[in-house]
């Protein structure tokens, strides 16, 4: 019967992009682990020059039905479930090992009977490889040939890059991590690869350092994520302990400095993927405030002149919607603002919603309605120094209140802790979260007692857990991606900031607010320490709450038990 071709094969060809595979052999050595790279040859398309790993792309031939009967420890179903693909999944451990074979002679095999091939065989096998290389013999009529089996449990799947737009050829690359069979050492085929070593993660990336070796983006991830481990069984372990394998697309966008590329952990990276989902590469990485960036079909974004340490680059105000538009959070009372707001709207402003009363938030909404007509949608201010006392809302929305606005729907989510009146808006279309200060992108939010709440803040963030969120769309800075790992990220540092407090009062017996701020933000610049003592006394009053902290006289004392 004819093969398969593997799922991700069928869906990327089209974009241009080739499911491949990539092996890394890790050995031993008296200084510890090393692994096997090869140079390519300076003509080829791809990364000419650099050291890579070895690997290549699928071929119609690895889903071959008489490969599948020879790989062991490793179904189709249980491999695409790894892979997240609906089936052929088992196509990419043959590739690595065929691949290896081809690139690096280097046969990660056994004989059918359990046993290891010696590597005088393997020897033996040279002319195999040449045709294997020439195409004049598949893989599946190597291994029928000397009886021979691929162990695929002993290939471990632990990486997953997609190449960046702006290279000339673009793979869909899955890594596996395997420990080198003894004796084969491997050599480079002169073909496609001209130069072949083995050597320490952290040597290939001083080396790469000095300009003495090229190595791409990814290999130098790769490499700097093994650095660490002492032992082959050690990165093996580490390897087979990760989850659900997260992919790496790398994204390109312009800007002042000229196309960049920016990697997941980048501050514009979800911004730039969510923005530029064809990957054109014209979406911009600047956040200039003043000029508009369409975000998505439905979502402008307008950047208040605002900026400072705890604003940013400027508060961020949203035009939402088809036809008719709803303003998320006008900013602060600046003609210059108002204006380009009521500029990008073109006359279709209908609804000013404010995620809460802070004076970088809504002040601009009295002016806005004043120019528009527009009806104001929020809770009305606490009482506070800091609040927005002129903010008057038309419309009060209630907790998980679906509001039908611009053609588009907002459900209203209350979330206090930044501000007692704080709401997050989800744009259910497309399941955009419109975080005000609940979230924001780089920097962690100021709790400043009594209208905040650390209590609150921490129960918020939970409720947020529990739905459904594509993207976080925060008061300051860029989109912020994968929202339900950077929530839980937010809850544990603040846990984490919250066991230093109980520390640090245990170590001083007893202390004020004042001794405490060195003690449990030493990382902190000293210009931000008043910012600091307000969170930090945020999290003193959740502590006396839960009975975990005394205080009298302005001095706080550990309670035994806590």
């Amino acid at each position: 019967m004819p093969a398969a071709r593997p799922a991700t094969e069928q869906n990327e060809q089209a974009s241009g992009i080739r499911p491949a595979a990539t092996l890394i052999l890790f050995r031993d050595a008296p200084d510890g682990p090393e692994l096997f790279m090869q140079r390519r040859a300076p003509g080829q398309a791809f990364l000419a020059g650099a050291y890579v790993f070895p690997g290549g792309a699928l071929e119609t031939s690895d889903a071959d039905e008489r490969l599948r009967a020879r790989v062991v420890g490793l179904t189709d179903a249980e491999a695409s479930a790894l892979l997240g693909v609906p089936f052929g999944g088992l196509a990419y451990w043959v590739a690595a090992a065929r691949e290896c074979f081809e690139e690096a002679g280097i046969l990660l095999a056994r004989h059918a009977i359990g046993t290891p091939v010696a590597p005088e065989a393997v020897a033996r096998f040279a002319v195999d490889r040449v045709a294997l290389s020439r195409g004049e013999l598949a893989f599946a009529d190597l291994l029928a040939r000397h009886d021979l089996e691929l162990p695929a449990d002993e290939f471990i799947y632990f990486d997953h890059w997609i190449t960046p737009p702006t290279r000339p050829r673009r793979f869909d690359a899955r890594f596996f991590l395997a420990r080198a069979p003894r004796g084969q050492h491997g050599s480079h085929d002169n073909d496609e690869t001209v130069g072949s070593l083995w050597l320490s993660p952290a040597e290939a990336l001083a080396r790469a350092a000095r300009k003495e070796i090229e190595i791409a983006p990814a290999t130098a991830t790769v490499l700097r994520g093994l650095a660490g481990f002492r032992a082959v069984a050690d990165a093996i372990a580490h390897a087979r302990s990760l989850g659900p394998i997260e992919t790496k697309r790398p994204a390109v966008a312009v800007g002042h400095a000229g196309p960049r590329v920016f990697h997941r952990d980048d501050a514009p990276y979800a911004e730039i993927r969510w923005s530029d989902p064809e990957e054109t590469s014209r979406t911009t990485y600047d956040m200039t405030p003043g000029l508009p960036k369409r975000l998505d079909r439905f979502v402008t974004r307008l950047i208040a002149p605002n900026p400072g340490a705890m604003t940013g680059p400027g508060t961020n105000t949203y035009l939402v919607g088809t036809g008719e538009l709803a303003v998320i959070d006008p900013g602060p009372a600046v003609d210059a603002h108002v204006e380009a707001i009521v500029a990008c709207g073109g006359g279709r402003i209908r609804w000013i919603v404010c995620t809460h009363t802070h004076r970088d938030h809504s002040p601009a909404a009295r002016a806005l309605q004043s120019a528009t007509g527009a009806r104001v949608i929020g809770l009305p201010p606490p009482p506070g120094d800091r609040q927005d006392r002129d903010f008057a809302p038309d419309l009060r929305p209630s907790h998980d209140e679906a509001l039908r606005i611009a053609g588009v729907t907002l459900r209203a989510l209350h979330t206090p802790g930044h501000a007692s009146n704080h709401l997050c808006f989800l744009l259910e279309d497309t399941k955009m979260l419109f975080a005000g200060d609940h979230v924001m992108q780089g920097s962690t939010v100021i709790i400043n007692p009594p209208d905040g709440d650390m209590r609150a803040y921490l129960d918020s963030l939970d409720l947020l857990l529990a739905r459904d969120i594509a993207i976080i769309a925060p008061g300051h800075g860029h989109l912020v991606g994968s929202p339900h790992r950077e929530i839980r990220r937010i809850v544990a540092h603040r846990l984490q900031r919250e066991a230093r407090v109980l520390d640090a009062i245990g170590r001083l017996g007893e202390a004020t607010l004042p001794e405490l701020v060195p003690e449990v933000y030493a990382e902190t610049p000293v210009h931000l320490h008043a910012a600091a003592a307000r969170s930090l006394l945020a999290h003193l009053d959740k502590l006396l709450a839960e009975g975990r902290v005394q205080a009298f006289g302005g001095r706080y004392r550990r309670v035994a038990s806590a």
